[in-house]
């Protein structure tokens, strides 16, 4: 079934000097224009299209395809404020409107603002809102700590920044938890730290435990194997110094050290750390009589 705001494939019903009608089941025949009707294009082709309403309010199609489809979250600069609203640049030849009343602030020509992206059914336009909690929900009780999510920057708050989650949620990342600069509509991997009581997402870039301190002290290892065995990274280095070398926080890093030293595989100097002789290694991993070694 055809949707508005979508991209998908349709059939080629009929051709007409202005372009080619496609069949788009209950929302009848759609015009493809001319100029995007590609070459050897016949009745009974298929195509893939966006499906969306043109300046006078008719569906259309386009093979060209926009920052976002309906459900869908995008950051979009405004290209014009007028009486109606906002207008965004959405890669389309007809501007996205942003309604007056789905503005979460007033939106100002040439600022960009992370939008929602939907069809409205009194009008049967599509049209946008920065009001994201009235489209997202903010009920994350279906995830679970530490699983692996898509985040989008949303929005920057006292406590940290919002953040969509999968394209359908929405969370937040404590600023004690952002180790890197984040942007506003910047994408970019991260976890859930946890489920609240209330259902509301904690959102980390990096998880925690025993297994990433493991998976961290390896990396150390191989950096010093692989620079004569010293670096000049050690537990006074500074969480940024330490983050553009590993992306982890410096309590993680610390840590990893602290496990590295205790196993006899380093040896930490007040402005450096290096691999501990061979002997030391080796006197410190001795096994413990009747029990398994590791190693």
């Amino acid at each position: 079934m055809a949707e508005l705001g979508k991209t998908q494939t349709l059939r080629v019903s009929r051709e007409s000097p202005i372009g080619v009608f496609l069949d788009a089941g209950r929302l009848g025949e759609v015009l493809l224009p001319r100029r995007e009707v590609p070459e050897g294009c016949e009745v009974g082709s298929e195509l893939e299209v966006f499906l969306y309403t043109d300046s006078e309010d008719r569906t259309i199609a386009t093979t060209r395809r926009p920052r976002a489809q309906a459900g869908q979250c995008a950051s979009l600069r405004v290209v014009q404020v007028n009486h109606a609203g906002a207008f965004l640049d959405w890669g389309l030849p007809k501007d996205l409107l942003v309604p007056f009343g789905e503005q979460r602030v007033p939106m100002r020509e040439g600022n960009s603002y992370v939008v929602f992206v939907y069809v409205d059914k009194p009008s049967g336009r599509l049209v946008a809102t920065s009001k994201l909690e009235r489209w997202l929900s903010e009920d994350g009780s279906s995830f679970s700590a530490s699983q692996p999510v898509d985040l989008f920057i949303s929005a920057r708050t006292d406590m940290g920044y919002k953040a969509v989650v999968n394209q359908t949620h929405l969370g937040l990342i404590y600023k004690t938890e952002v180790l890197q600069p984040l942007k506003i509509g910047q994408k970019l991997k991260g976890f859930v730290r946890r489920v609240r009581e209330d259902g509301r997402l904690d959102l980390g870039l990096q998880l925690q435990g025993q297994q990433v301190r493991d998976d961290l002290a390896g990396k150390i290892l191989d950096h010093l194997e692989q620079n004569g065995g010293r670096s000049s990274l050690c537990d006074r280095s500074s969480p940024e110094e330490i983050y553009a070398a590993y992306k982890v926080s410096k309590g993680n890093y610390k840590k990893a050290l602290g496990g590295l030293m205790k196993q006899g595989k380093i040896e930490i100097h007040p402005d450096h750390i290096t691999l501990a002789a061979p002997s030391v290694w080796r006197a410190a991993r001795k096994p413990v009589p009747g029990k398994k070694d590791s190693r």
